[in-house]
């Protein structure tokens, strides 16, 4: 195989936890260089990897063709313009940006330079979201009329994290963090809404970034999709209802592969490497062809991250279509933008 070489801007969670073990399993990839500015943790693992104490001398030294930029979102912008400048194909993780039009940026700089931005929406490859699809696709639910996706949580207490609880730096908070991924699925789902409405603020108090948002999006055809995201959940909701005119569908957030991987999970190739699903974790319920009403519990199937990295291989080497491309995440930034203005000015925003 086509051997890619990558380099990692940082070692953290995301670095540990969504990136490495994928590209060091998957045997088109090798991890040259990684980004450590005062540690060496990745020499246990990565001992394949040289590692360097800024981007800059990494993007200066390093022999690679693929950037990961899994740095805070403050600095993606930053890391991400200087990668693109240095003529390397990058991945920046999500959010893409911290405002559309850094976004926008970065987006014709790697045109200009034939170069391509991905962003890591990895959340397109978990299980729920999977089944969801496959539900949406199947036309038992008929017209979708109304959706609420949900990604909660129970974390009362600060986490220390001034990239993300920090008020007065953009780009801190959920909607950013869990927002990125609710709009990418609405859009995924339904395409890019007419207009919409949110409410954003901090449950914990306006010394911290918000960590509540609820965004109701405007679609054709009186389609309505909710989404929403508390930290003050401790009871679990079901994280997506679908209803449409011919039946209704509930399928719980149980995508394990974050927690599986933070305990040491080794996400072999070519595998559904996950452990399987124990029972349910949907509901359909929708009139069959005879308008009786049917009432099934569902499974959904095994999801995998690793499905990103082979796409991103496939179109290195094979020019096949790149995930969730920069252009098209864009979308995803403009309504995060929007939703900002929507919660200040307490209006519906045009989009």
């Amino acid at each position: 195989m086509q051997l890619i070489k990558a380099g990692l801007c940082a070692f953290g969670m995301s670095g540990k936890v969504f990136h490495a073990p994928f590209l060091k399993e998957h045997p088109g990839f090798f991890i040259s260089a990684i980004v450590e500015r005062s540690k060496e943790e990745s020499k246990e693992k990565y001992p394949e990897a040289t590692i360097y104490h800024s981007v800059e001398e990494m993007l200066q030294q390093a022999d690679i063709e693929l950037v990961i930029v899994n740095t805070p979102v403050q600095t993606h912008y930053e890391y991400a313009k200087k990668a693109l400048e240095a003529g390397k194909n990058i991945i920046v993780e999500k959010p893409f940006t911290v405002n559309v039009s850094e976004a926008e940026e970065l987006t014709v700089l790697a045109e200009e330079k034939g170069l391509f931005i991905s962003v890591y929406q990895n959340r397109r490859f978990d299980r729920d979201y999977l089944q969801v699809q496959k539900m949406i696709n199947g036309g038992k639910l008929g017209t979708i009329k109304e959706a609420e996706i949900r990604f909660d949580r129970f974390r009362t207490t600060p986490s220390g994290k001034q990239h993300k609880e920090n008020p007065d730096q953009i780009g801190s908070g959920s909607l950013h963090d869990l927002g990125a991924h609710l709009v990418d699925q609405a859009v995924q789902y339904f395409g890019y809404p007419e207009k919409l409405f949110a409410d954003v603020f901090s449950m914990k108090g306006p010394e911290f970034a918000n960590d509540y948002f609820e965004i109701l999006l405007f679609y054709k055809n009186d389609l309505r999709v909710r989404l929403k995201s508390s930290v003050f959940s401790k009871e679990a909701h079901n994280a997506y209802t679908f209803h449409g005119n011919k039946g209704s569908f509930l399928q719980e957030r149980t995508d394990n592969q974050e927690n599986e991987l933070v305990a040491g999970a080794i996400p072999v190739y070519g595998t559904d490497w996950t452990q399987p699903l124990n029972g349910t974790d949907g509901i359909l319920n929708f009139l069959n062809e005879e308008s009786e009403t049917e009432r099934v519990l569902t499974s959904s199937e095994a999801g995998n991250y690793m499905d990103y990295y082979q796409k991103i291989y496939e179109h290195i080497v094979f020019g096949y279509a790149l995930p969730s491309p920069g252009k098209e995440v864009i979308l995803n930034m403009k309504i995060i933008d929007a939703s900002l203005k929507s919660a200040k000015e307490e209006k519906i925003v045009e989009l």
